[in-house]
């Protein structure tokens, strides 16, 4: 439940528009509904102003709609991470307004476009083709978190050129997002351009040593520019998560 649906409740009830066992009925379920096999925090929107998101690997269609279900009643926007063609399909017959990103693996669904809060733009960054679906995450998770989202794809370090191209974006973003794999370069070089923000994304791209993003990941770790910040392997939601943090007034 979110701040605007609880203001609404409690004026109906200030207006005599809603009676107080209706109230009481609403607000049962504030903080917590049991279904079983998910606890849902319905008090996440009032706590930390954005709902709680639902992790779809591991989880059947059936699960992810039970649980959408419920957190529609409450909420105006959701998100459901790391889902697959077969079970997104699944979901979308149930929820035909939703939608779903083939390449981030996300549906998401809004009761209606939201307004643009965020203080500036996120610009989310990419070093290879290979690493679009975990950029494609951040950008989701940002633009649905309410902000203006900017990408630039396939600018990594073995043609810096192609970087420089983008300079002007680099310098106008309040907040920027890298993603990379192989050896996880090019935050530091981003980084090193700009006064902002950044936040590195390792992947799970690349050969042999690569070790599944780890190289990437004690790169980025061990980072010469000052202000970058990392997240978990492959973790494009939480990074997209983090810059709206950082972009809300």
């Amino acid at each position: 439940m979110n701040k605007d649906i609880l203001t609404d409740i409690l004026k109906a009830v200030a207006d005599g528009g809603l009676d107080i066992d209706a109230a009481r009925q609403r607000l049962a379920d504030m903080a917590m509904e049991d279904i079983d096999f998910a606890h849902i925090d319905h008090h996440r929107s009032l706590r930390k102003g954005f709902p709680e998101v639902i992790f779809g690997e591991g989880k059947s269609a059936a699960q992810i709609v039970g649980i959408m279900e419920r957190m529609q009643l409450q909420e105006q926007v959701l998100l459901v991470t790391r889902v697959d063609a077969v079970k997104a399909a699944a979901v979308l017959e149930r929820f035909a307004e939703a939608r779903y990103d083939t390449e981030a693996r996300m549906i998401v669904w809004q009761r209606a476009p939201l307004p643009k809060t965020g203080l500036g733009t996120i610009l989310v960054v990419s070093a290879g083709t290979s690493d679009i679906p975990v950029a494609r995450e951040a950008c989701l998770t940002a633009d649905a978190m309410g902000n203006v989202v900017k990408s630039v794809f396939d600018v990594g370090v073995a043609g810096i050129h192609r970087l420089m191209a983008h300079r002007s974006l680099l310098e106008e973003a309040r907040v920027l997002i890298v993603v990379a794999g192989m050896e996880g370069a090019l935050p530091s070089v981003v980084a090193g351009m700009v006064s902002r923000p950044v936040i590195a994304v390792p992947t799970s791209v690349g050969y042999g040593v690569n070790l599944g993003g780890l190289t990437a990941l004690f790169g980025m770790l061990t980072s010469c520019s000052s202000n970058v910040a990392v997240v978990n392997i492959d973790n494009g939601f939480g990074a997209g998560y983090m810059a709206a943090s950082i972009n809300q007034p």
